[in-house]
């Protein structure tokens, strides 16, 4: 270990490998709040995060479990078309609560191309929400509707075990892993219909004056009321009293 007057120690989640700071701290000077996608083998988890003094703080979430809970979603959930529902999900969330710009934060993740996180970005991007990206890291529409999935479960149709052990998860759930597509679009749009848009306010042709408000709606602003000021009362001079003289004896 390094020894000296001019060492310092270094931030304990830097030691561990957990946090680039030097990175974390462009993020933050941005003034965007962060999109945090992370995931595991089974699982991935999307979420905005805004940075305070007290530690940082989750905006919204979404998480791929709620895929099949809430919207009927039978494949499995940690792949890429179920990263890309899970992006949309919480990009929707954002734009319902009034976020529309943030800042990707990959963390420690390699930025491969076509991978998960950006499936999940793709997803967010799709909700309307505004993040820097770069059109190339995206990945292919086939992949994100699961084409791939479909295409080499019908190349595995005709070896029956083989088949059954690398789907038994999607079969267990009642989907046959040929009509993932189809079952993607379905999915897609339930999650899509859940969330409204707001409805833009009607245009107005040119030289069109707007509407005027109703008299009777409109609240006048009270008037005070100066009080009536009485009349100032005469003043009436007191007559001086004639000095009294000694009578001399």
């Amino acid at each position: 270990m390094a020894e000296g007057p001019s060492y310092r120690v270094a931030f304990r989640r830097r030691r561990k490998g957990k946090t680039d700071y030097q990175q974390r701290r462009g993020l933050i000077l941005s003034g965007l709040p962060r999109l945090v996608i992370r995931g595991s083998l089974r699982n991935i988890s999307v979420q905005l995060i805004k940075a305070d003094v007290g530690g940082d703080k989750v905006m919204m979430s979404a998480h791929s479990n709620e895929l099949a809970k809430n919207y009927g979603w039978q494949g499995r959930t940690g792949n890429l078309p179920a990263a890309y529902l899970t992006g949309l999900l919480c990009g929707y969330k954002a734009t319902a609560s009034g976020v529309k710009e943030a800042v990707l934060d990959l963390g420690l993740h390699v930025p491969t191309k076509g991978s998960r996180i950006f499936a999940a970005l793709k997803g967010v991007l799709d909700a309307g929400v505004m993040i820097p990206h770069d059109e190339n890291r995206l990945p292919d529409e086939k992949r994100v509707l699961g084409q791939h999935v479909s295409e080499y479960a019908k190349h595995l149709s005709s070896t029956k075990d083989l088949y059954q052990k690398r789907f038994a998860e999607h079969l267990s759930r009642g989907l046959r892993p040929e009509e993932i597509t189809e079952h993607f679009s379905q999915v897609k749009q339930k999650i899509s219909s859940a969330f409204k848009k707001v409805e833009a306010p009607e245009e107005r042709e040119e030289g069109e004056k707007p509407p005027k408000e109703d008299v009777e709606t409109k609240k006048k602003p009270r008037r005070r009321i100066a009080a009536a000021k009485k009349p100032a009362k005469p003043r009436v001079k007191r007559q001086k009293e004639p000095e009294k003289t000694e009578e001399k004896k």
